[in-house]
């Protein structure tokens, strides 16, 4: 991304539990701060679930309320029984040893004790969101580690793959070399730090 001058990482989001890294196809969902009284139609992240599967990480801008979840086991459970990759919250979300029990990985900005219910509705979903600074939308791409999360724009996905594939190429030869017993000095200070104004 850094070589392609495209931004996409996101700071602060983090596995919840010691989740496995996760990749896929993004399904945006947005959530708003309950108005007094207000019912939602279905519950939030439900149609997500639903349009999810194999590939797929569900998304969700949660930046309206900072104390309530805009997650919880049970969509863990189900989100898991659709084969969903796992899921990002860019707010808190709850029933974190739901999720670890089920085997959902969740990132989220931290956890909470309290539910949406009468606090959180959703907004949207399958439509554009914003995660951090960025704007996220249907189909994009996103990797999850505890390095952290990086968005790809499904328009850019194909040279970025192809730039990744020939940094990680690099740094596997420079890792042997290494293990190979040449000075790390050498390594690293002849090759690494003019690998990104490179051209593939």
């Amino acid at each position: 991304m850094d070589r392609l001058g495209l931004d996409g990482a996101v700071l602060g989001l983090r596995p919840m539990w010691a989740c496995p890294r996760i990749a896929g196809q993004v399904i945006p969902v947005r959530l708003r701060r309950a108005r007094p009284g207000e019912r939602s139609e279905r519950h939030l992240g439900t149609a997500a679930i639903e349009s999810g599967g194999p590939g797929t990480v569900i998304v969700i801008q949660h930046r309206e309320h900072d104390q309530a979840a805009g997650w919880g086991g049970i969509l863990s459970l189900a989100a898991r029984a659709r084969g969903v990759e796992g899921v990002i919250v860019d707010g808190l979300c709850r029933d974190v040893d739901d999720s670890r029990e089920v085997g959902c990985p969740v990132y989220a900005r931290g956890a909470t004790p309290m539910t949406a219910r009468g606090r959180v509705v959703e907004a949207s979903s399958g439509e554009p969101i914003n995660v951090g600074a960025l704007r996220v939308n249907p189909g994009d791409y996103v990797i999850a580690d505890w390095s952290g999360v990086v968005f790809i724009r499904a328009d850019v996905a194909e040279r970025v793959i192809e730039t990744a594939e020939a940094l990680a190429t690099r740094e596997a030869q420079m890792a042997e070399a290494v293990r190979s017993g040449r000075s790390v000095i050498e390594v690293m200070g002849a090759t690494y730090e003019s690998m990104l104004g490179e051209a593939t």
